[in-house]
């Protein structure tokens, strides 16, 4: 904790309540605390929430449930963060935790109905609290913002699932509104030895990333880099063009034509027609060409009418097919032939109903076994090629899954687990689905891996994440550079070692997402935007400026370096955007500040301007609350 907290009196001192740590309390035995935040659960993203507010210099107050387990709450004891124990009454957690004078109250508990129940309570108990929760699904949620117009509800899944779009869509480019006007951020490739200045103007550099180092964050516009260097640049449609990097409708869409869509579905039809098709069948269907050709032959040079040879090829194949199906229209006929090409009249008959009887009961069976084994999950699904192969079917594949499918592209589904609730969804949505373990070489060549586009892993267990990974690394082979997967795991640091170890580039976070939107709703940090610079999280926010704030009367230069003010809203223009701003603008109350950078610098910006706010007394300063 930071010193100038642990000045203010946080946390409190030793007395009575069922609180580890027992801090003092007022005369009504409610714990004597103001403008905090609550959060309830502790959840691998509430933990990350709890850490990030630790880091903004927010009090915080925990309550836990049965689900949290010892190293969660050691790990929350070590930040010396109270725990307020839920035993059986929640409403008597909330008033011990100080919820009358909270600043806001964050709930993320292990199931929806849990969360419901501790949303509407609180809502009960303070309605004009800010209230942050996470809710999956997303009628409950918009219910619950209706009920609470202060509620603000987030759904991990859909935080995450946007960044494992892009990602498998390779775009190297981002649309972004803020207030009335669009920006892009944008990834290219330096094209020679020279300055960021030089090379692209007045873009806005958020990031420069290379083979050999991590990437640079929000570096200046005078640093140098060599050709092939990936700068990842912020500016408006007009501005990128003016550097010839295209229009924002070339910058951001990426749209396959019709006649793409239908030659992509031809070729699937036809490898599961070969594919699938035994051994009988491919048999039957080549004596079935084998008899069209000998036949045409035959009567092509054999049929006698008015003149020799009388038939063409056309009319020896026309008439063929029609003996072969027992049309018999009349037009030809073998009773004015000679004996010989009657009798072959009368074998073509009997063996062309033959082949084409057997021709039909062996493509029905296939069919129907095809149909069977795909609602089962186990079928190949040939034919595919720069297609999505995504492991996992929970709420963030299904996100995910939407967000490929309104692009326009292919998607296999690899899922373990028969009884998955998203399963019909899957099917009715027409996408390939296999049930198998994708982990298994053989369940990943089924869903031809070897000409998929991109992989998204992201099942809810990390080991089998990680283990589904090596194996698509193994079974990639040379393909491994060229292909981006993206691996799901919960624990960012260990993201990291996974990627310096096994080579994956795209090892990304749920809770690392996740956790600063949450923050950011409750401490008043308005998150718009979030995306990766090489393997680094940044955010687009918004934070509003107020009077006596650490913003307040201060100049961007004086901001940390990894920061970057984008825009400014100015309160006196009716928040007019100033865009790019100069590093000699200061800001004023009221305004609006329009910041990129890792969200851990953001968060240092957000203590800034609260732990600025200075209360004089007589013993000495103390950290104020909004």
């Amino acid at each position: 904790m930071s010193e100038a907290l642990e000045d203010d009196g946080w946390p409190p001192p030793a007395g009575d309540g069922e609180i580890e740590g027992k801090p003092a309390t007022d005369v009504d035995g409610r714990a004597a605390w103001s403008g905090h935040v609550i959060v309830c659960g502790l959840q691998a993203v509430g933990v990350r929430t709890v850490e990030q507010l630790h880091l903004a210099g927010a009090r915080v107050v925990v309550i836990d449930d049965e689900t949290v387990s010892e190293r969660q709450a050691s790990v929350v004891r070590d930040w010396r963060i109270p725990i307020v124990e839920r035993r059986g009454s929640l409403s008597a957690a909330l008033f011990t935790a100080g919820v009358r004078q909270a600043e806001a109250v964050i709930v993320i508990e292990s199931t929806d109905l849990r969360t419901l129940e501790t949303v509407l309570l609180v809502h009960d108990l303070r309605a004009d609290v800010r209230l942050v929760a996470h809710l999956d699904n997303p009628a409950v949620a918009s219910a619950v913002e209706e009920i609470s117009g202060v509620a603000t509800v987030l759904d991990v899944a859909t935080l995450f699932a946007p960044s494992v779009i892009e990602a498998c869509l390779k775009r190297r480019a981002h649309d972004i509104t803020i207030g009335a006007t669009d920006f892009v951020t944008t990834e290219v490739e330096s094209p020679r030895n020279a300055t960021l200045r030089e090379l692209y103007g007045s873009l806005v550099p958020l990031g420069v990333a290379n083979a050999e180092q991590n990437p640079i964050v929000c570096p200046g516009r005078d640093l140098r880099v060599d050709a092939g260097d990936r700068v990842t640049l912020f500016g408006t449609p007009d501005e990128l063009a003016a550097v010839g990097l295209g229009s924002r409708r070339a910058a951001g869409r990426q749209r396959r034509t019709v006649a793409a869509r239908l030659l992509g579905r031809a070729r699937r039809f036809v490898g599961a027609l070969m594919s699938d098709s035994d051994r009988s069948l491919r048999i039957a269907f080549g004596l079935a060409l084998a008899l069209l050709v000998v036949s045409t032959l035959v009567i092509h040079f054999g049929y006698r009418g008015r003149t020799p040879r009388d038939l063409s090829f056309v009319s020896s194949i026309y008439f063929t097919v029609e003996t072969i199906a027992t049309v018999g229209f009349g037009d030809f006929s073998f009773a004015t032939q000679p004996v010989w090409l009657e009798i072959f009249g009368v074998c073509l008959i009997l063996a062309g109903t033959t082949l084409v009887t057997t021709i039909f009961a062996l493509l029905t069976n296939m069919l129907v076994s095809r149909r069977i084994a795909q609602s089962l999950g186990q079928a190949q699904i040939p034919g595919m090629r720069a297609h999505v192969v995504m492991v996992g079917l929970g709420s963030v594949g299904m996100q995910v899954l939407h967000g490929l499918l309104r692009h326009d592209r292919d998607v296999v589904v690899v899922e373990r687990d028969e009884g998955n609730r998203y399963l019909n969804q899957v099917r009715q949505l027409g996408v390939p689905l296999v049930l198998g373990d994708s982990t298994l070489g053989q369940t990943l060549d089924s869903v031809n891996l070897a000409t998929a586009a991109s992989v998204a892993i992201v099942t809810s267990d990390d080991m089998t994440n990680i283990e589904t990974g090596l194996a698509v690394r193994d079974r990639l082979g040379p393909r491994w550079s060229e292909v981006p997967v993206i691996l799901r795991v919960f624990d960012r640091d260990l993201g990291s070692r996974l990627e310096d170890t096994f080579g994956f580039r795209h090892v990304w976070s749920t809770v690392a997402i996740a956790a600063p939107w949450f923050v950011g709703a409750a401490l008043g940090l308005e998150v718009l935007f979030s995306f990766y610079v090489g393997s680094h999280p940044f955010l687009i926010a918004k934070l509003r400026v107020k009077a006596g704030g650490g913003l307040a009367g201060l100049a961007m230069s004086e901001l940390t370096a990894n920061i970057r003010v984008i825009a400014i809203g100015r309160q006196a223009d009716d928040y007019e955007l100033e865009h790019p701003p100069r590093r000699d603008t200061r800001f004023a109350s009221g305004d609006d500040a329009y910041l990129a950078g890792p969200y851990e610098e953001l968060l240092s910006v957000l203590k800034r301007e609260r732990t600025r706010r200075a209360i004089p007394s007589s013993t000495g300063s103390g950290v104020g609350t909004d």
